[in-house]
Parts: C-alpha cells; structure tokens; sequence
C-alpha cells in the first residue's frame, strides 16, 4: 500500500492549540454578554434534511450547498435512462435526502416551529457554531467556518433592535476594540426612497448601486443608477438622499422632508429614532458609555430578506470588511408552516474578528497561557517524590504537568520553552532531603526555593 501524502480538503484548516485559545476567547466573552441579555444557547446537527435547506437561499445559495451522498448502494435507486443522460440536478433526488447547513438561520427557524409548543416568546437563543457552503476557496474566504448568531422571535418590539446595539457595544469593547462604528438604516427607508422617485419595483437596483459609494463614488453610483433604469430626473432627487451629512438627527430631518409623501419612508424614520430613544434612556445612568451609532442610508445588506432596522458593524482601526451585521425580518418561520412570527436578530463574524484582535495584538496574555508549571522528572524517586505534588497544584486550580519521563534537564527545559510555560519546579536530591524545592521563572531565570505548599500560593496569586 502506497503512504498517502496527508492533506486538508480544500476551504478547510486546522487550529492549533494556540489559536483555540484564542477563538475560544472570542467565544467566551460574546457568550458572556448574550447571557446577560437573557439569550439562550440552542445547537441544532451539523446535517439537516436537504428539503429543508432548499430553496431558501435563492438559486446561487442552492449551488453551494454541500449534499451528503445516501450511505449504501446510492445508485441502486436511480432509474436506468436518469443515469444514461447523466443529468445531475435529476438523480439528485434519488441520491441525497441530507446535507451540511448553510447557515444557523434556516435551522433556527426549523427549531422555533418544530418546538414551538415547548418555548416561550419571545425566544431568545444564541448559537456558535460551523456551516458549510461549497464556495470557492480564497484569502478570507472558507468551506468551512463558525457563525455566531444572536436572534428573538415572537417580538416586533424595538427594545431588542436597542439591546443589539448594547450588545455589540459591550462584547466589542470587552474583547479590546476601542474604535467601531455600529451602522444602522431600515428597509421601510429605503423602500420610501424608493416610492418618492417613482420606482418602487427598482429598490434592490437602487440600493445594489448607492451600497457602493464607498467603493465607486457619486459618478459611479450615477452611472450604475442610469444603467439600471433610473433617469436624470431621477437620479436629481436621490442625490440628496445619496450624500446625506451631519449627525443622526439632521439625517432624520432632513429624510423627514424628502419622504413626507411615504407612509412607509415616514414609518421607517419612526422606527430609527425609537432605537434611538431606547438606548439613550438605557445609558442614562452610565453617561460614559457612548456606541458609535450611525445612520447610514447606504446600508442595504441582504434586502430581499429584511424588512425593517438592519445592521452592520465596521472596524476603524483596521481596514477590513464588516465585522458584524443583522436585521430585522418578518415570517422567518413561514418557511415551515407558522405563519406571522417576526424577528430580530445579528451575527458576530468570529473569523474576521479574530484577525482584526490579532493584527492590533489585543490578545490578553493569559489567552496564550496554558500549562503554568512543569516540574521537573530526573529519575524513579524524583517521579515518586513529585505526583503528590502534582496533585497538590491540580487541586488548587493550577494547570501543571509532570514531565513524562526522566530526561536531561536541557530537554524538559526545551519542552517548557516550547510550550509556553511560564515556571519549572525542579526537584532533584537536595530538594526531596530539605522540602524546598526550586522554582525557575522561565522568563527572568530567576530561581527560589519554596516548600510546596508556598510554590501553590504563590503560582495561585500570580
């Protein structure tokens, strides 16, 4: 038999113990905040039933949907003159009734309609976990990847478009972010825009052309609108819509004017300063708490699918795309039967904070910590004398390990280095006869000795 060179399947990696650490504190401190919240952790299989992915995610979210081959004979099922013209799209049917998830969404809404008589709404939950979609791999870009979604169901209340804007704000400040801006628009807004111009059924082609002024500029967003339908005329009375300045209020007032004649454009603005309102009644009393909140009427993410406030969070201290984003949408569940259930709800994205902590090297210390103490194993009586003690420091909630077997001291020493950890008790003959054992700062190289019982106090302060 040949040795197989091994390798990764592609738009897939490996994380190190050094990188769980920190992914995990990533994880940790967004959990955190959720709970505080009153956000629930729900994990739904990696596989659902094909059916119920299908068709969700439009005609090019279909494609990328990894299948998962029947186990046995799969063939055996599929009709003679179906394999003769060897048509994919029509033995799929008969091959695969299962499939990796897409996304945590469509199998949260599953959830919320299979338990419906077991929860509560509005429920709340939360899920981290990985989704597959058989994209093409690139920089940044994976078949495999963690989502991390936070959504309510069951309330069109606008307190919890408020508390996302929180929860951003403290689970951001609390991994080291210092500068983000957490933009806010709504759909109602723009398909107001939309009606004021005289073309309502040409949104999605306005919104895809002015989502881009960033990138293209007033010109280009022009020449895009003229391509897409849109007249001078037109484009004359979006302009000032396009290239809205000052702050949130004058934003407001000034849309106020341009969309008096849309019930829904009027509604959508009501709706902003309802959030508004909400957060700044809940940071009266921390006054230095201040989310950097802005209103930008730009935004459009996934429209087709959100029908009220939507969401996106960018870095400023990094260049580097959204960091966060969500909305708020209606019939999330009418998918699978229960009708009129609406819904709010954002995402963190983990794999693009990740890179953001660690170019600015925001990684607390303790992230990269693992082992705290190795002792030292020189011989059979040097082990005998150090198990106890090793169970002595476990006991105390300090990570230590036993070198496995007796070495040269360059060796454990190595091994130490290697790992990260920060101390060495060493325990040779003089140190069993008098019960002061050597305790070597890796770092400083400074030794002491201590009984065991003072090694366990200090290591526990430090």
């Amino acid at each position: 038999m040949s040795n197989i060179k091994p390798s990764l399947a592609k738009g897939t990696r490996d994380f190190s113990p050094q990188e769980m650490v920190k992914r995990n504190f990533i994880f940790d401190t967004v959990k955190t905040v959720f709970k505080k919240y009153g956000y629930a952790e729900i994990q739904t299989p990696s596989m659902e039933n094909l059916s119920t992915l299908t068709g969700k995610y439009g005609d090019e979210g279909d494609k990328l949907i990894f299948k998962i081959l029947n186990s046995g004979d799969y063939l055996a099922k599929v009709k003679p003159d179906l394999l003769t013209n060897a048509n994919s799209n029509a033995i799929l049917p008969s091959i695969s009734e299962k499939a990796l998830r897409y996304d945590l969404t469509v199998p949260f809404a599953r959830y919320v309609v299979m338990h419906q008589n077991d929860i509560s709404l509005p429920f709340k939950r939360f899920q981290v976990q990985p989704v597959w979609r058989a994209d093409r791999p690139q920089k940044g870009r994976y078949r495999e990847f963690y989502q991390c979604d936070v959504d309510v169901v069951g309330s069109d209340s606008l307190l919890n478009e408020a508390e996302f804007i929180l929860i951003y704000q403290e689970a951001l400040t609390g991994l080291g972010l210092k500068n983000f801006t957490i933009k806010i628009n709504n759909r109602k807004i723009l398909s107001g825009i939309a009606e004021v111009v005289g073309k309502p059924e040409l949104i999605i082609d306005m919104t895809v052309a002015i989502d881009k002024l960033d990138k293209i500029g007033l010109d280009g967003v022009v020449k895009e609108l003229l391509e897409r339908g849109f007249t001078d005329a037109d484009i004359e009375r979006l302009k000032p819509v396009i290239l809205l300045q000052g702050s949130n209020t004058e934003k407001l007032e000034s849309l106020k004017k341009v969309l008096s004649a849309s019930a829904a454009g009027l509604k959508g603005i009501e709706e902003i300063e309802t959030v508004f309102d909400y957060v700044n009644s809940m940071l009266k009393a921390e006054p230095a708490i201040k989310p950097d909140v802005e209103l930008d009427i730009t935004l459009a993410r996934g429209l087709n699918y959100y029908t009220g406030c939507i969401f996106e969070v960018k870095t400023n201290e990094v260049a580097m795309g959204s960091i966060g984003g969500g909305g708020r949408y209606d019939d999330l569940t009418g998918m699978f039967g229960l009708k009129g259930l609406t819904g709010v709800g954002v995402s963190f994205g983990a794999d693009r904070i990740y890179d953001v902590l660690q170019e600015l090297n925001l990684f607390p210390e303790s992230t990269v910590a693992g082992t705290k103490v190795l002792i030292s194993n020189f011989d059979k009586e040097a082990e005998e004398y150090a198990l106890p003690v090793l169970q002595q420091l476990r006991s105390a909630n300090i990570a230590a390990e036993l070198y496995p077997s007796s070495a040269k001291l360059k060796k454990q020493m190595s091994y130490a280095d290697d790992k990260h950890i920060p101390y060495m008790m060493l325990i040779g003959s003089d140190e069993m006869e008098s019960g002061m054992l050597t305790l070597k700062d890796m770092q400083s190289g400074q030794q002491q000795k201590l009984t065991a019982e003072s090694i366990v106090e200090f290591l526990k302060k430090d």
